[in-house]
């Protein structure tokens, strides 16, 4: 008999009011293809009860017990990333227009190179002077797959020589949050761990910071620098790499030794750094995963430190450094860079606008960084009724 919620089915015990479950996360953000593979959920269940299924997206392993915790930290979902933008230092100080509030800003390259590093090299440089100067215990970040050509797995970096071989750029999600459980790692009892990561992903870690629980398995605490990716998308591994390069663009994956998103152009080269095809990132927006739309934070505003392209020349990275955790972190590395002013922060100012504009297009609530950390499911699902991304609701069965 088909019409049933699924709670209908668990027992005829009155459920408590305000319980959130995984299957209203599921139905609300997964299912109505919002969910932007940040991993949060993961990180945030205490009882461990969600895990990462065949698909990369978040799935149910055992039984879920109601705490709405992955609905709280869902940057789609319950969290008002927007609020996290100010939770660091004096909150009624900080800025949020533009690149908003920063200790320094910079145009810098890494002298000599990084061999493979993206850009001016500069958060490979970063993470290796805090490792060399014994500041922090490790990074997670991403590197190549063994199994599958240019996709990026999460992946913790003890030592310089792992940094240097997860130098470069992915532009699939990693699920990155669903792996800060360190449990089969060799660190010390209170690791110092650097999150390299997109901007909603360094969001969930700050909400979960400023709220501290009992993260099941997940050391959120442990985590002590994190910078952020300029991003204004991130893209569907077999929908970008597999679909769009391999298979309508006759590419062999391994023949690639490059992947760059440059002034708006997508950009693959091989091996030897020769180009094999340039095109407009708009002819690739079909495989960009749908929640990154409702996202208007490119500039990664909640992270200590961000880094991007975007606003430098060719072979540098634009830098900005937005905390005291931040600033600390770089003058391990200030002596190894060439710095000097932003060449073009005009630039950064323009693309934020657009992706603000896209953004405010597709959420389906009011944007407002002085709003409670929260939102209410019942106030969430009054928002998105209705909408192309409304919950996607599925019927149960009784047998």
């Amino acid at each position: 008999m088909a019409g049933f919620d699924i709670r209908d089915m668990m027992s005829d015990v009155d459920e408590a009011p305000g319980k959130v479950w995984f299957w209203d996360l599921e139905t609300a953000v997964i299912d109505a293809d919002r969910c932007v593979q940040c991993g949060v959920c993961v990180a945030a269940c205490p009882t461990d009860s969600i895990g990462i299924g065949e698909d990369d997206l978040p799935t149910l392993v055992k039984m879920c017990t109601g705490c709405s915790l992955c609905w709280d930290f869902c940057p789609r979902g319950g969290l008002q990333y927007e609020a996290t933008w100010k939770i660091q230092g004096n909150a009624e100080a900080r800025t949020v227009e533009g690149i908003g509030h920063v200790n320094e800003s910079h145009t810098a390259r890494v002298d000599p190179m990084i061999e493979g590093a993206q850009d001016g090299g500069v958060v490979s440089a970063l993470i290796i002077a805090l490792l060399e100067n014994d500041e922090i215990d490790g990074a997670l970040l991403a590197r190549e797959s063994a199994t599958e050509p240019w996709k990026g797995e999460a992946f913790l970096a003890t030592t310089p020589k792992e940094v240097r071989e997860c130098a470069g750029s992915f532009y699939n999600q990693t699920l990155a949050l669903g792996h800060v459980d360190f449990k089969d790692h060799d660190l010390p009892p209170n690791p110092r761990i650097v999150v390299v990561g997109t901007p909603c992903e360094i969001e969930g870690i700050k909400a979960m910071q400023a709220r501290p629980w009992t993260w099941g398995s997940s050391q959120v605490e442990a985590i002590t620098l994190t910078i952020a990716l300029l991003c204004t998308k991130s893209f569907n591994y077999e929908k970008l790499m597999l679909e769009e390069i391999r298979d309508k663009r006759d590419v062999d994956l391994n023949s690639v030794g490059r992947v760059d998103i440059i002034r708006g152009k997508l950009i693959v080269q091989d091996h030897e750094g020769e180009s094999i095809f340039e095109e407009p990132i708009r002819d690739f927006h079909g495989a960009a995963l749908k929640g990154c739309d409702e996202c208007a934070d490119f500039m990664g505003h909640a992270a200590d430190i961000s880094v991007g392209s975007v606003g430098s020349a060719d072979g540098y990275s634009s830098v900005l450094i937005r905390s005291e955790e931040g600033l600390a972190a770089f003058e391990h590395v200030r002596g190894k860079l060439e710095t000097r002013e932003l060449d073009k922060p005009e630039a950064l100012d323009k693309l934020d606008s657009l992706d603000k504009k896209i953004a405010f297009k597709s959420l389906k609530r009011s944007f407002d960084p002085d709003a409670p950390l929260f939102i209410d499911y019942e106030e969430h699902l009054e928002n998105y009724e209705g909408t192309d991304r409304a919950p996607v609701q599925h019927e149960a069965v009784r047998y």
